[in-house]
């Protein structure tokens, strides 16, 4: 089953700290409602977007992995 999102973050092959900063400055583009698809290859990204949203209030929906690549839904409220 694939997720439905409304955006997509590609930040595979890049390390710590870029995809959180990559993601600071996308989610600025999300509506109340949408949900963004990050995709990342930094495990380290595993405990930063989770931070990140705790933070900032935004629902991190799911999280998976695949092939390498990290997976993130996460939802503007």
């Amino acid at each position: 089953m694939t997720a439905q999102f409304d955006l997509e973050l590609d930040a595979t092959g890049l390390m710590c700290p870029e995809p959180v900063m990559m993601l600071h400055n996308k989610v600025k583009e999300m509506q109340s409602g949408n949900v963004l698809r990050v995709l990342a290859t930094d495990p380290s990204t595993k405990r930063d977007i989770a931070k990140f949203c705790t933070f900032l209030g935004y629902n991190l929906l799911s999280h998976d992995e695949q092939d390498g690549v990290l997976r993130f839904y996460i939802e503007k409220p």
